[in-house]
């Protein structure tokens, strides 16, 4: 499908060695892919919050205190929000549902347990939803250390470490459609002349764990929904009049006018290296075209060429073995997003 993809050069920066580089972003399909007839999801909160005293750890110029308490009911439910809104903001789905109460009532908060098949039922039938998404674990994992300066200010810093599980379930179906494990971290640093200010400019530590959840939910969403990765890519550049123009056109992106000077230096030079990286700003033109396939075809030309002249580990070789890589994975992406889309 190739109006799935739409290519943006987002950055140029021009090296002053032979090669110029771009950044691009390109469109993928979402990790998991749901059944037709699936338009409406919901998102719930299967989670138990950690107690108040664990997982939390507050130093205070040097003295490590014991009456560190941080609330995580809310942070869990800003995780689920953070997942449904990144969700909803991506037209695919008709529609992405909050559920606000937690399914959860026991308070073994490190167990990671799944919705049963009657639950996720249950859940469908109240909203009409045609399948969940659940945060079935959650855990967070804080540290705020503040410490005074001989310059006479005083600095805190709140480092937060998140780990979680998330599961996708469709009614009438025995078992998960896919399992999700998450990790990641977010650090606040502030710095002031007095607690005072300090206390205003660097979020509480529940601040920081609702701010963490948040960011966890929305990192989530590409697991559910296509979204847009930036990519690097590159061209090659060289002197003569026809390596000029190609190269003014390409930083202009008029990628039809460089193909042309580029296939001319390609079919007419008598050196393989110009025309190995002919070959490679071609494929370049075509996938700034989403003409993947051609693109694939010359990437491939350029790393023959590489690998037969210059062997398996030079440099250029190792280039276009990656950039043909990224061609073939954009080719099986664009058929998962044909799937996804229905097409």
């Amino acid at each position: 499908m190739r109006s799935a993809f739409y290519l943006s050069a987002i950055c140029l920066l021009t090296s002053c060695s032979s090669v110029d580089y771009l950044a691009i972003e390109t469109y993928n399909p979402a990790e998991i892919t749901f059944p037709d007839g699936v338009g409406r999801i919901l998102v719930v909160n299967n989670a138990v919050p950690q107690p108040e005293d664990v997982g939390c750890e507050l130093t205070l110029f040097g003295t490590k205190q014991d009456t560190c308490h941080v609330k995580a009911d809310s942070a869990l439910f800003d995780a689920c929000q953070g997942l449904g809104k990144a969700m909803a903001d991506v037209p695919f789905f008709d529609d992405v549902l909050l559920y606000h109460d937690a399914t959860r009532k026991d308070d073994v908060y490190y167990e990671d347990t799944k919705l049963t098949p009657e639950q996720v039922t249950a859940l469908c039938d109240e909203t009409g939803a045609d399948a969940v998404i659940s945060f079935d674990r959650l855990l967070f994992e804080s540290k705020k250390n503040v410490v005074a300066f001989a310059e006479g200010y005083i600095a805190g810093d709140i480092s937060v470490l998140m780990s979680g599980v998330v599961r996708s379930y469709l009614p009438g179906r025995p078992t998960p459609v896919a399992t999700v494990y998450m990790a990641d971290s977010l650090f606040f640093s502030e710095s002031a002349y007095n607690q005072i200010v300090l206390d205003q400019l660097l979020p509480s530590q529940e601040e920081a764990l609702r701010a963490s959840g948040e960011y966890l939910g929305m990192k989530a969403s590409p697991n559910f929904v296509p979204h847009w990765t930036k990519e690097t890519r590159w061209f090659y550049s060289g002197i003569g009049t026809q390596w000029k123009e190609a190269t003014a056109f390409a930083r202009s992106e008029k990628w039809e006018n460089a193909a042309e000077r580029w296939k001319h230096l390609y079919e007419n030079s008598t050196g393989w290296k110009a025309q190995a990286k002919a070959a490679s700003n071609i494929a370049l033109s075509y996938e700034m075209k989403s003409d993947l396939r051609e693109a694939h075809e010359w990437a491939s030309k350029s790393r023959d060429l590489f690998k037969k002249n210059e062997g398996e580990e030079s440099k250029n070789t190792k280039l276009q073995t990656l950039y043909v890589e990224a061609l073939l994975n954009r080719l099986r992406s664009d058929r998962k997003l044909n799937m996804q889309f229905g097409k």
